[in-house]
């Protein structure tokens, strides 16, 4: 079953995290099995584990690595002067190595996909190239998280610009309405006084008809007679 879990530690998951590697380190063993035994433990990814231990654990016992190292080596010492000489193993120059090589701080959120594991290094063993490529991995999603938070932020931009735009629009539609509205009123009031004006020279017409007469005269010819 994968190990996801993106819930914040704890002091006392930190504390299990230090105390573990500092073990590790006094028994000689690798910061690699250290974070596999706390994820176990804590139902963690290893790959989460190494997160917190170099972005904000590990900077707090900087005094207890040292002193770590130091039993280390006098532990090697000790039995070095018990047993003949010998060429060191692979593990312990590995281990060696990965003490000189300083990560750089890390976030603090838990990757939901990314191992060890899935980085070829389930076994104690590390190589450099195993390293770049891990490196690598964690400067592409640092890129795409900064691309994706550009284009949001680019998104937002226009969305704003639209938005001021659609505000601008209608408020030149209710103007435009506004207009129409009084156009309308002032055509209507056009209408009826011509209308008016209309009837009233029709009335006259009619009134100027009714009032003349006309009469025959003697030699044939009609004139107007006034009433």
């Amino acid at each position: 079953m994968v190990k996801v879990r993106q819930d914040a530690w704890s002091h006392e998951d930190d504390l299990l995290l230090a105390e573990t590697v500092l073990r590790h380190i006094r028994e000689g063993s690798t910061q690699l099995r250290a974070f596999d035994e706390v994820g176990d433990a804590l139902n963690r990814t290893s790959a989460a584990c190494g997160f917190r231990w170099n972005a904000e654990v590990r900077q707090r016992y900087e005094s207890a690595i040292d002193l770590a190292k130091r039993k280390r080596k006098e532990k090697k010492r000790a039995l070095a002067q018990q047993v003949p000489l010998r060429k060191p193993s692979v593990e312990e120059q590995e281990v060696e190595v990965m003490e000189t090589i300083a990560l750089p701080a890390l976030p603090t959120q838990e990757p939901a996909t990314i191992s060890y594991e899935d980085l070829g290094t389930s076994v104690p063993a590390i190589t450099f190239d195993q390293v770049i490529h891990y490196v690598k991995d964690l400067k592409k999603q640092y890129e795409g998280s900064y691309e994706s938070e550009a284009k949001i932020s680019n998104l937002q931009q226009e969305n704003g610009k639209l938005q001021e735009h659609n505000h601008t629009l209608q408020q030149q539609l209710a103007k435009l309405e506004k207009q129409y509205a009084s156009v309308q009123e002032d055509y209507q009031m056009l209408i009826q006084i011509m209308d008016r004006a209309r009837k009233m020279v029709v009335f006259d017409e009619e009134d100027q008809v009714a009032n003349t007469a006309f009469r025959m005269d003697k030699n044939g010819n009609l004139e107007q007679v006034a009433r």
